[in-house]
Protein backbone atom coordinates (compact mmCIF):
# COMPACT_ATOMS: atom_id res chain seq x y z
CA UNK A 1 0.00 0.00 0.00
CA UNK A 2 2.93 2.39 0.78
CA UNK A 3 4.63 1.36 -2.31
CA UNK A 4 1.96 2.64 -4.21
CA UNK A 5 1.65 5.71 -2.53
CA UNK A 6 4.97 6.24 -3.16
CA UNK A 7 5.00 5.84 -7.01
CA UNK A 8 1.88 7.98 -7.88
CA UNK A 9 3.65 10.92 -5.48
CA UNK A 10 6.67 10.82 -7.22
CA UNK A 11 5.10 10.71 -10.74
CA UNK A 12 2.55 13.69 -10.34
CA UNK A 13 6.00 15.98 -10.26
CA UNK A 14 7.00 14.61 -13.60
CA UNK A 15 3.67 15.32 -15.39
CA UNK A 16 3.22 18.97 -14.00
CA UNK A 17 7.17 19.91 -15.24
CA UNK A 18 5.94 18.27 -18.72
CA UNK A 19 2.77 20.26 -19.11
CA UNK A 20 4.56 23.31 -17.92
CA UNK A 21 7.12 22.89 -20.43
CA UNK A 22 4.74 22.08 -23.72
CA UNK A 23 2.61 24.97 -22.43
CA UNK A 24 6.12 27.07 -22.28
CA UNK A 25 6.87 26.18 -25.90
CA UNK A 26 3.46 26.82 -27.73
CA UNK A 27 3.93 30.58 -25.81
CA UNK A 28 6.80 31.17 -27.15
CA UNK A 29 6.01 29.97 -30.92
CA UNK A 30 3.04 32.18 -30.72
CA UNK A 31 4.78 35.07 -29.29
CA UNK A 32 7.63 34.20 -31.98
CA UNK A 33 4.50 34.17 -34.98
CA UNK A 34 3.49 37.33 -33.61
CA UNK A 35 6.23 39.57 -33.94
CA UNK A 36 7.01 37.58 -37.48
CA UNK A 37 3.38 39.25 -38.25
CA UNK A 38 3.81 42.34 -36.51
CA UNK A 39 7.87 43.46 -38.14
CA UNK A 40 6.16 42.54 -41.51
CA UNK A 41 2.71 44.42 -40.89
CA UNK A 42 4.90 47.49 -39.76
CA UNK A 43 7.88 46.95 -42.72
CA UNK A 44 5.38 47.39 -45.33
CA UNK A 45 3.61 50.15 -43.73
CA UNK A 46 7.09 52.04 -43.33
CA UNK A 47 8.02 51.09 -47.22
CA UNK A 48 7.50 54.62 -49.22
CA UNK A 49 6.17 53.57 -52.77
CA UNK A 50 8.22 54.49 -55.97
CA UNK A 51 6.97 57.70 -57.85
CA UNK A 52 7.23 57.22 -61.59
CA UNK A 53 6.73 59.08 -64.57
CA UNK A 54 5.97 57.24 -68.20
CA UNK A 55 8.39 58.43 -71.11
CA UNK A 56 6.30 59.79 -73.51
CA UNK A 57 6.54 61.63 -77.22
CA UNK A 58 6.06 65.71 -77.51
CA UNK A 59 7.76 68.80 -78.52
CA UNK A 60 10.46 70.43 -76.40
CA UNK A 61 11.64 74.19 -76.57
CA UNK A 62 15.25 75.37 -74.99
CA UNK A 63 14.39 79.00 -74.43
CA UNK A 64 14.95 82.04 -73.28
CA UNK A 65 11.92 84.24 -71.66
CA UNK A 66 12.01 87.63 -70.84
CA UNK A 67 9.12 90.42 -70.65
CA UNK A 68 8.53 93.04 -73.48
CA UNK A 69 6.27 95.63 -74.61
CA UNK A 70 4.37 96.30 -78.11
CA UNK A 71 4.92 99.14 -80.42
CA UNK A 72 3.75 100.26 -83.70
CA UNK A 73 7.04 98.86 -86.19
CA UNK A 74 6.83 102.63 -88.06
CA UNK A 75 5.07 105.93 -86.93
CA UNK A 76 5.61 109.13 -87.83
CA UNK A 77 4.83 112.16 -85.26
CA UNK A 78 3.04 114.45 -87.15
CA UNK A 79 3.90 118.16 -86.65
CA UNK A 80 3.79 121.67 -87.75
CA UNK A 81 7.29 123.29 -89.10
CA UNK A 82 5.50 126.73 -88.93
CA UNK A 83 4.06 128.63 -85.66
CA UNK A 84 0.53 130.28 -85.20
CA UNK A 85 -2.75 129.25 -83.78
CA UNK A 86 -4.23 125.37 -84.79
CA UNK A 87 -7.14 126.69 -86.61
CA UNK A 88 -8.79 123.03 -87.54
CA UNK A 89 -8.14 118.94 -86.44
CA UNK A 90 -9.57 116.96 -89.18
CA UNK A 91 -8.68 113.90 -87.87
CA UNK A 92 -9.66 111.63 -84.23
CA UNK A 93 -7.52 109.57 -82.15
CA UNK A 94 -8.28 105.78 -83.27
CA UNK A 95 -9.39 107.21 -87.51
CA UNK A 96 -7.07 105.33 -90.54
CA UNK A 97 -5.26 108.17 -93.10
CA UNK A 98 -4.22 107.74 -95.98
CA UNK A 99 -0.77 109.13 -97.31
CA UNK A 100 -1.57 112.96 -98.49
CA UNK A 101 -5.21 112.91 -96.61
CA UNK A 102 -5.44 116.71 -94.26
CA UNK A 103 -4.73 116.06 -90.90
CA UNK A 104 -4.41 120.01 -89.44
CA UNK A 105 -4.39 123.20 -90.80
CA UNK A 106 -2.61 126.06 -89.22
CA UNK A 107 -4.31 129.40 -89.55
CA UNK A 108 -2.72 131.46 -92.79
CA UNK A 109 -3.32 134.53 -92.30
CA UNK A 110 0.36 135.89 -91.22
CA UNK A 111 1.75 133.97 -94.26
CA UNK A 112 -1.03 135.11 -96.73
CA UNK A 113 -0.02 138.64 -95.75
CA UNK A 114 3.65 138.18 -96.39
CA UNK A 115 3.17 136.50 -99.66
CA UNK A 116 1.00 140.13 -100.87
CA UNK A 117 3.97 142.26 -100.00
CA UNK A 118 6.80 140.14 -101.10
CA UNK A 119 5.01 140.04 -104.37
CA UNK A 120 4.17 143.81 -104.05
CA UNK A 121 8.31 144.32 -103.91
CA UNK A 122 8.61 141.85 -106.36
CA UNK A 123 6.45 144.07 -108.78
CA UNK A 124 8.04 147.24 -107.85
CA UNK A 125 11.70 146.17 -108.16
CA UNK A 126 10.80 145.10 -111.92
CA UNK A 127 9.09 148.58 -112.44
CA UNK A 128 12.97 150.10 -111.31
CA UNK A 129 14.93 147.31 -113.14
CA UNK A 130 12.62 148.33 -116.24
CA UNK A 131 13.70 151.63 -115.86
CA UNK A 132 17.18 150.99 -115.17
CA UNK A 133 17.63 149.14 -117.79
CA UNK A 134 16.41 152.08 -120.05
CA UNK A 135 18.32 154.51 -118.54
CA UNK A 136 21.67 151.86 -119.20
CA UNK A 137 20.29 151.87 -122.97
CA UNK A 138 20.40 155.61 -123.03
CA UNK A 139 23.79 155.61 -121.41
CA UNK A 140 24.79 153.39 -123.72
CA UNK A 141 23.60 155.17 -126.94
CA UNK A 142 25.30 158.35 -125.94
CA UNK A 143 28.62 156.57 -124.97
CA UNK A 144 28.41 155.78 -128.51
CA UNK A 145 27.97 158.56 -129.92
CA UNK A 146 30.42 160.84 -128.24
CA UNK A 147 33.43 157.98 -128.55
CA UNK A 148 32.63 158.37 -132.55
CA UNK A 149 32.86 162.47 -131.80
CA UNK A 150 36.05 161.96 -130.09
CA UNK A 151 37.54 159.93 -133.57
CA UNK A 152 36.19 163.02 -135.45
CA UNK A 153 37.69 165.43 -133.04
CA UNK A 154 34.33 166.93 -132.07
CA UNK A 155 33.94 165.74 -128.47
CA UNK A 156 36.26 166.26 -125.44
CA UNK A 157 38.30 163.16 -123.72
CA UNK A 158 36.47 164.23 -120.76
CA UNK A 159 33.03 163.84 -121.85
CA UNK A 160 33.35 160.51 -123.44
CA UNK A 161 35.13 159.70 -119.85
CA UNK A 162 32.30 160.72 -118.24
CA UNK A 163 29.86 159.04 -120.58
CA UNK A 164 31.40 155.42 -120.34
CA UNK A 165 31.63 155.97 -116.47
CA UNK A 166 27.47 156.60 -116.48
CA UNK A 167 27.37 153.57 -118.80
CA UNK A 168 29.02 151.68 -116.44
CA UNK A 169 26.75 152.90 -113.00
CA UNK A 170 23.84 152.26 -115.22
CA UNK A 171 24.40 148.73 -115.44
CA UNK A 172 25.84 148.55 -112.08
CA UNK A 173 21.90 149.48 -110.94
CA UNK A 174 19.86 147.12 -113.76
CA UNK A 175 22.68 144.28 -112.25
CA UNK A 176 21.80 145.01 -108.44
CA UNK A 177 18.12 145.54 -109.38
CA UNK A 178 18.48 141.84 -110.47
CA UNK A 179 19.69 140.46 -107.68
CA UNK A 180 16.66 142.37 -105.55
CA UNK A 181 13.98 140.50 -107.66
CA UNK A 182 15.89 137.15 -106.54
CA UNK A 183 16.29 137.36 -103.02
CA UNK A 184 12.98 139.18 -102.81
CA UNK A 185 11.87 136.01 -105.29
CA UNK A 186 13.58 133.41 -102.44
CA UNK A 187 11.49 135.54 -99.63
CA UNK A 188 8.46 134.37 -101.82
CA UNK A 189 9.45 131.33 -102.57
CA UNK A 190 10.09 130.21 -98.56
CA UNK A 191 6.93 132.08 -97.45
CA UNK A 192 4.79 130.36 -100.60
CA UNK A 193 6.21 126.72 -98.70
CA UNK A 194 5.34 128.07 -95.18
CA UNK A 195 2.00 128.50 -96.73
CA UNK A 196 1.78 125.36 -97.89
CA UNK A 197 2.93 123.79 -94.09
CA UNK A 198 -0.24 125.39 -92.65
CA UNK A 199 -2.07 122.43 -94.15
CA UNK A 200 -0.98 119.22 -92.62
CA UNK A 201 -0.64 116.15 -94.30
CA UNK A 202 -0.81 112.14 -93.63
CA UNK A 203 2.89 111.26 -94.39
CA UNK A 204 2.15 108.00 -94.70
CA UNK A 205 -0.90 105.28 -94.27
CA UNK A 206 -1.68 104.37 -90.73
CA UNK A 207 -3.84 104.93 -87.64
CA UNK A 208 -4.38 108.19 -85.44
CA UNK A 209 -3.08 106.47 -82.44
CA UNK A 210 -2.52 109.74 -80.04
CA UNK A 211 -3.48 113.69 -80.31
CA UNK A 212 -0.82 116.00 -78.47
CA UNK A 213 -2.24 119.67 -79.66
CA UNK A 214 -5.75 120.51 -79.47
CA UNK A 215 -7.78 122.50 -81.98
CA UNK A 216 -7.64 125.88 -81.28
CA UNK A 217 -4.07 125.83 -79.35
CA UNK A 218 -0.80 128.11 -80.41
CA UNK A 219 2.17 126.55 -81.35
CA UNK A 220 5.76 128.19 -81.61
CA UNK A 221 8.16 126.03 -83.94
CA UNK A 222 10.50 128.20 -83.84
CA UNK A 223 11.48 126.71 -79.91
CA UNK A 224 10.96 122.69 -80.71
CA UNK A 225 8.78 121.17 -83.22
CA UNK A 226 5.36 120.80 -81.97
CA UNK A 227 3.80 117.21 -82.55
CA UNK A 228 -0.22 117.39 -83.51
CA UNK A 229 -1.24 113.56 -83.79
CA UNK A 230 1.12 110.45 -83.94
CA UNK A 231 0.27 107.98 -87.44
CA UNK A 232 1.45 104.91 -86.83
CA UNK A 233 1.27 101.61 -89.13
CA UNK A 234 -0.16 98.87 -86.78
CA UNK A 235 -0.01 95.99 -89.47
CA UNK A 236 3.28 95.55 -88.26
CA UNK A 237 3.91 95.41 -84.16
CA UNK A 238 7.51 95.03 -82.97
CA UNK A 239 8.13 93.78 -79.16
CA UNK A 240 10.84 95.59 -77.49
CA UNK A 241 11.77 92.58 -75.06
CA UNK A 242 14.67 93.27 -71.91
CA UNK A 243 16.90 90.36 -71.88
CA UNK A 244 19.41 90.37 -69.04
CA UNK A 245 23.52 90.38 -69.79
CA UNK A 246 23.69 86.91 -68.83
CA UNK A 247 21.34 85.73 -71.58
CA UNK A 248 21.61 87.93 -74.20
CA UNK A 249 25.01 86.73 -76.13
CA UNK A 250 22.75 83.63 -77.43
CA UNK A 251 20.24 85.42 -79.02
CA UNK A 252 20.85 86.45 -82.48
CA UNK A 253 19.10 88.17 -85.30
CA UNK A 254 17.39 85.88 -87.48
CA UNK A 255 15.69 83.52 -84.40
CA UNK A 256 12.51 82.53 -83.74
CA UNK A 257 10.80 83.90 -81.10
CA UNK A 258 7.32 83.72 -79.89
CA UNK A 259 5.30 85.68 -77.09
CA UNK A 260 2.09 85.54 -75.32
CA UNK A 261 0.26 88.50 -73.99
CA UNK A 262 -1.63 88.98 -69.89
CA UNK A 263 -5.13 88.90 -71.61
CA UNK A 264 -4.66 85.89 -73.76
CA UNK A 265 -1.53 83.32 -72.48
CA UNK A 266 -3.05 80.23 -74.58
CA UNK A 267 -2.40 82.10 -77.96
CA UNK A 268 1.40 82.30 -79.29
CA UNK A 269 2.18 84.98 -81.79
CA UNK A 270 5.18 84.17 -83.95
CA UNK A 271 7.64 86.51 -85.11
CA UNK A 272 11.71 86.83 -86.28
CA UNK A 273 14.07 88.80 -84.39
CA UNK A 274 15.23 91.52 -86.51
CA UNK A 275 17.54 93.47 -84.21
CA UNK A 276 19.56 93.36 -81.28
CA UNK A 277 20.23 96.69 -79.69
CA UNK A 278 23.65 97.14 -78.36
CA UNK A 279 23.41 99.58 -76.13
CA UNK A 280 21.75 98.57 -72.69
CA UNK A 281 19.80 99.94 -70.03
CA UNK A 282 20.34 99.45 -66.37
CA UNK A 283 17.61 99.25 -64.16
CA UNK A 284 18.24 98.98 -60.55
CA UNK A 285 21.54 97.59 -61.25
CA UNK A 286 20.36 94.87 -63.84
CA UNK A 287 21.72 95.53 -67.42
CA UNK A 288 19.16 94.85 -69.98
CA UNK A 289 19.64 94.81 -73.67
CA UNK A 290 16.53 95.42 -76.00
CA UNK A 291 15.75 92.94 -78.59
CA UNK A 292 13.18 93.84 -81.32
CA UNK A 293 10.55 91.13 -82.76
CA UNK A 294 8.43 92.43 -85.38
CA UNK A 295 4.72 89.95 -85.99
CA UNK A 296 2.34 90.42 -87.89
CA UNK A 297 -0.98 92.28 -87.22
CA UNK A 298 -3.06 92.74 -90.25
CA UNK A 299 -5.76 91.60 -87.58
CA UNK A 300 -5.47 94.59 -85.17
CA UNK A 301 -5.59 92.17 -81.96
CA UNK A 302 -2.31 93.61 -80.87
CA UNK A 303 -2.45 97.18 -79.48
CA UNK A 304 0.20 99.68 -78.12
CA UNK A 305 1.94 99.54 -74.91
CA UNK A 306 0.73 95.83 -74.19
CA UNK A 307 2.92 94.11 -72.24
CA UNK A 308 4.38 90.20 -73.57
CA UNK A 309 5.81 87.06 -72.15
CA UNK A 310 8.74 86.56 -74.79
CA UNK A 311 10.42 82.84 -75.46
CA UNK A 312 13.32 83.29 -77.93
CA UNK A 313 13.81 79.67 -79.34
CA UNK A 314 17.59 78.71 -78.45
CA UNK A 315 16.86 74.82 -79.52
CA UNK A 316 13.71 72.50 -80.44
CA UNK A 317 13.26 68.75 -80.77
CA UNK A 318 10.39 67.52 -82.04
CA UNK A 319 8.28 63.97 -81.79
CA UNK A 320 11.23 63.11 -79.04
CA UNK A 321 11.10 60.91 -76.12
CA UNK A 322 10.67 63.50 -72.73
CA UNK A 323 11.81 62.39 -69.87
CA UNK A 324 11.33 65.20 -66.23
CA UNK A 325 15.17 66.14 -65.27
CA UNK A 326 14.46 64.27 -61.94
CA UNK A 327 14.29 61.43 -63.12
CA UNK A 328 18.09 61.75 -64.44
CA UNK A 329 21.29 61.48 -62.91
CA UNK A 330 24.60 62.57 -64.50
CA UNK A 331 26.51 59.36 -65.46
CA UNK A 332 30.50 59.47 -64.77
CA UNK A 333 32.53 60.35 -67.80
CA UNK A 334 33.61 63.10 -69.72
CA UNK A 335 30.40 62.73 -72.00
CA UNK A 336 27.96 65.50 -70.70
CA UNK A 337 25.15 64.13 -72.72
CA UNK A 338 25.39 60.64 -70.73
CA UNK A 339 22.67 60.03 -67.84
CA UNK A 340 21.50 57.19 -65.83
CA UNK A 341 17.88 56.37 -65.30
CA UNK A 342 16.08 53.84 -63.05
CA UNK A 343 13.45 51.75 -64.88
CA UNK A 344 10.92 49.66 -63.84
CA UNK A 345 11.22 46.16 -65.20
CA UNK A 346 8.54 44.17 -63.81
CA UNK A 347 8.84 43.70 -59.85
CA UNK A 348 12.77 44.80 -59.99
CA UNK A 349 14.17 48.12 -61.06
CA UNK A 350 17.18 48.22 -63.12
CA UNK A 351 19.49 51.20 -63.93
CA UNK A 352 19.53 52.39 -67.12
CA UNK A 353 22.26 54.72 -69.37
CA UNK A 354 20.51 57.42 -71.32
CA UNK A 355 21.82 59.91 -73.99
CA UNK A 356 19.99 63.33 -73.82
CA UNK A 357 20.19 66.00 -76.52
CA UNK A 358 18.47 69.37 -74.99
CA UNK A 359 16.70 70.33 -72.10
CA UNK A 360 15.12 73.03 -70.52
CA UNK A 361 14.80 73.72 -66.65
CA UNK A 362 12.65 70.74 -65.89
CA UNK A 363 12.70 68.49 -69.16
CA UNK A 364 14.96 66.26 -71.59
CA UNK A 365 14.81 65.02 -74.49
CA UNK A 366 16.09 61.44 -74.67
CA UNK A 367 18.11 59.92 -77.98
CA UNK A 368 18.75 56.57 -76.48
CA UNK A 369 18.14 54.19 -73.89
CA UNK A 370 14.58 54.72 -73.02
CA UNK A 371 11.77 53.85 -75.50
CA UNK A 372 7.95 55.20 -75.11
CA UNK A 373 6.23 53.98 -72.34
CA UNK A 374 8.77 53.10 -69.71
CA UNK A 375 8.42 53.87 -66.45
CA UNK A 376 11.06 55.69 -64.90
CA UNK A 377 11.48 56.48 -61.18
CA UNK A 378 11.49 59.58 -59.82
CA UNK A 379 14.09 61.28 -57.28
CA UNK A 380 12.52 60.52 -54.04
CA UNK A 381 13.95 63.15 -51.42
CA UNK A 382 10.93 62.95 -49.18
CA UNK A 383 11.00 59.25 -49.28
CA UNK A 384 14.40 59.45 -48.29
CA UNK A 385 13.80 61.62 -45.52
CA UNK A 386 11.08 59.32 -43.96
CA UNK A 387 13.49 56.30 -44.35
CA UNK A 388 16.01 57.99 -42.15
CA UNK A 389 13.86 59.20 -39.97
CA UNK A 390 12.29 55.54 -39.60
CA UNK A 391 15.63 54.10 -39.07
CA UNK A 392 16.42 56.63 -36.69
CA UNK A 393 13.17 56.07 -34.74
CA UNK A 394 14.25 52.18 -34.81
CA UNK A 395 17.88 52.74 -33.07
CA UNK A 396 16.14 54.70 -30.58
CA UNK A 397 13.77 51.26 -29.69
CA UNK A 398 16.61 49.75 -29.93
CA UNK A 399 18.93 51.71 -27.30
CA UNK A 400 15.77 52.18 -24.94
CA UNK A 401 15.92 48.22 -25.36
CA UNK A 402 19.04 47.54 -23.10
CA UNK A 403 20.06 46.51 -19.88
CA UNK A 404 18.70 48.83 -17.18
CA UNK A 405 21.24 49.98 -14.24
Amino acid sequence: MSEKTTSTTSARPRFHASRKLITGAILASVLLGCGVAANSYFGKKNDVPLNTTEVVKGDLEKTVTSLGKLKPKDYVDVGTQVSGQLKKVHVEIGDRVKKGDPIAEIDPTVYETRIRTNRANIDSLRAQLTQQKAEATLAQQLFARNRDLLRERAMSQQTVEENESALKVAKARVAATEAQIKAAQATLDGDLANLSYTKILAPMDGTVVSQTTLQGQTVNANQQAPVIVRVADLDTMTVWAQVAEADITKIKAGAPAYFTTLGNNERRWKGTVRQVMPTPETVNDVVLYNVLVDVDNTEQALMTDMTVQVFFVLDEARDALLVPLAALKPAKGKDKSLYEAKVVAGDSVVTRQVKVGISNRTTAAVTAGLKAGDKVVLAQAGADEAQAGNGARQGGRRMGMGPRL
